[in-house]
């Protein structure tokens, strides 16, 4: 895996900094400059040991960034950032996780109040403090303060969209030492979920100490924390990575109680007992004619080696790790019920994407291009209309958007692929649905709706909002329904259920939205939806060719919701999507 996803953090430290010192112009061409090293195919560490002439290659990265990013990679420093740093010695990134704190705040509050840390805000929103500096106020304060234990939460779990690189390049690092004969992610990050707190991988060897100080010496390796014969504990990318290492003839025993849930693993241990077995990290042993059990490996072993064994065992099928979170799934598989989950590759088209029309940064056929490229059978161009919103008030107009036809249709002439013409229009707080005629939206093949405003977590429910959206005549799919953004936005309060049966009412689909940054919908809501009847559409969002890879998120948050093929809409064929629209 390519170091691009760190160099791009760096630059956009940088942008942070130098906005935060109110320097014009430079903090933009930062942030071009990472979102294009970000989605660069070369990696950019191999172009920056050709030298910065070949740096350059990568779209908006001129000379002086070229030169910055060559520095970085060879020495892991930036003499001007850590020069800004100086300048400004705030924690940057905990302090702007708060809603409504951006750089100049930052600075504002550093300078007025010396606030460095997210408990120094903290303590200066509940002293009254921030509401006496120049251009803030009481509610700006309480706002403040409202949002500075989500931030917190937020600082300690890292996005599954970071976290699965750094684990697979792990999985590769391990795999290439003699001494591993098997390696796997465990933990929350082998079930997928949206966050996890540190990178969990399981090795199997007979020599742990061996592969722990092999992982320690690795070059990738920031700061090694703890290291030992069965556990070593490293830093890579600024994230925390656990290893553990056990013998291979109890891997797979190991893997599955490292895996968990906890509150699976409780469920699967109950069901144990009542067999007379026990499960654990050592195997599933045979206890009932041990007296006394707390030897962890007491009893006769029945199975160990592999996660089917373990499950097989206990008289169970082996269930995927996204749904091993103890909402219904030993039942199900008690009672033969158990999910056919939807693939990855069962998905054919993508019916969310933008292009330069609006916030994307490629061409309509550009766009078509890629996903034919990507493999997908359509895809549906969808920028946003007119009316507030993630891209302002700036989108497309009616005319704006004929004008788009236009252009699709011709586009559509030449392409590998079929080509669906949507839009992506903002519900508004009451639930309308964007500032396009009823006369072009029925025009277009497909709607998109999305909640881009009034997304503050202070207005209770929003289940009606969100309903009345769906049920709009024209809407076919509603867009990331909660508005969330990782880490950075909460998603707003809404009943899953209620919204699944008006949407399946409707003929409306949920969207499962694969960017990393909002995997919304999510699992719970997923599986409560698609209990009522709803389809959902497993879409990219994508504002780049690079970003159709993204679809392996929503799939397995998708997964974790239990939706099966038939529940999935672009699943189905460029035909079985015109049906749904009708």
């Amino acid at each position: 895996m390519s170091r691009n996803d760190e160099v791009a953090s760096v630059l956009e430290a940088y942008a942070d900094l130098l906005e935060a010192q109110g320097v014009e112009y430079k903090p933009s061409t930062y942030r071009r400059a990472a979102d294009n090293v970000r989605e660069h195919p070369e990696a950019v560490e191999d172009l920056a040991a050709e030298g910065a002439d070949a740096v350059q290659r990568i779209d908006r990265v001129g000379e002086s960034i070229a030169a910055k990013i060559v520095e970085y990679v060879e020495t892991g420093d930036i003499e001007e950032l850590e020069a800004e740093r100086e300048k400004l010695p705030v924690e940057m990134d905990e302090l702007t996780a708060v809603e409504g704190v951006g750089p100049k705040t930052v600075k504002k509050l550093y300078d007025a109040l010396g606030v460095r840390t997210l408990d120094d805000l903290e303590a200066a929103a509940e002293a009254g403090e921030i509401r006496d500096v120049s251009g803030f106020g009481e509610k700006t304060e309480q706002n403040i303060l409202a949002h500075v234990d989500f931030a917190r939460e937020a600082q300690e779990r890292e996005l599954l969209g970071d976290a699965r690189p750094v684990a697979e390049d792990v999985l590769d690092f391990l795999r290439g030492l003699d001494a591993v004969e098997r390696a796997d992610v465990a933990g929350s990050l082998r079930r997928w979920r949206a966050t996890i707190g540190d990178v969990d991988v399981l090795a199997a060897s007979d020599d742990g100490e061996a592969v722990g100080a092999a992982l320690a010496d690795w070059e990738r390796v920031g700061e090694v924390i703890d290291a030992g014969e069965t556990k070593t504990s490293v830093r890579l990318n600024d994230m925390r990575v656990d290893l553990r290492v056990v013998v291979d003839a109890e891997f797979g025993a190991a893997l599955q109680y490292f895996t968990g849930s906890k509150e699976h693993n409780v469920k699967l241990r109950n069901h144990a007992i009542e067999q007379g077995k026990k499960v654990n990290e050592y195997g599933v042993f045979d206890v009932s004619d041990v007296e006394d059990d707390d030897d962890q490996r007491a009893g006769d072993l029945l199975a160990s080696e592999t996660e089917a064994d373990v499950y097989d065992t206990v008289g169970l099928p082996w269930m995927p790790p996204e749904i091993r979170e103890d909402r219904g799934e030993i039942e199900a598989a008690i009672e033969g019920t158990l999910p056919d989950l939807i693939e990855e590759d069962e998905i054919r088209g993508d019916l969310h994407t933008h292009t330069e029309w609006s916030d994307g940064s490629l061409s309509i056929e550009e766009m078509v291009a890629g996903a034919a490229e990507f493999g997908h059978d359509y895809v549906c161009i969808s920028d946003h209309g007119e009316g507030p919103g993630v891209f302002g008030d700036s989108g497309l107009s009616d005319e704006d958007l004929r004008e788009q036809a236009e252009e699709i249709a011709a586009v559509r002439e030449d392409a590998a692929i079929e080509v669906f013409h949507g839009v992506e229009a903002n519900v508004d707080a009451e639930g309308n649905v964007g500032d396009a005629s009823d006369d072009v939206l029925a025009d277009l093949d497909l709607v998109v709706a999305s909640p881009h405003s009034g997304l503050g977590d202070d207005g209770g429910d929003q289940t009606e909002r969100l309903i009345r959206a769906v049920e709009h005549p024209h809407v076919d799919v509603l867009g990331h329904p909660s508005g969330r953004l990782i880490n950075d936005r909460p998603a707003m309060e809404f009943d899953p259920a209620a919204l699944g049966e008006a949407a399946a009412a409707a003929d409306t689909a949920l969207e499962v939205n694969s960017n990393p940054h909002r995997l919304d919908l999510w699992g719970s809501a997923v599986q409560a939806a698609i209990d009522a009847g709803a389809t959902i559409a497993i879409d990219t969002d994508a504002h780049s060719v690079a970003e159709y890879a993204n679809v392996e998120y929503g799939v397995h948050t998708a997964r974790r919701g239990w939706a099966e093929t038939a529940d999935v809409l672009n699943a189905r064929s460029a035909v079985g999507v015109r049906e749904f629209l009708g």
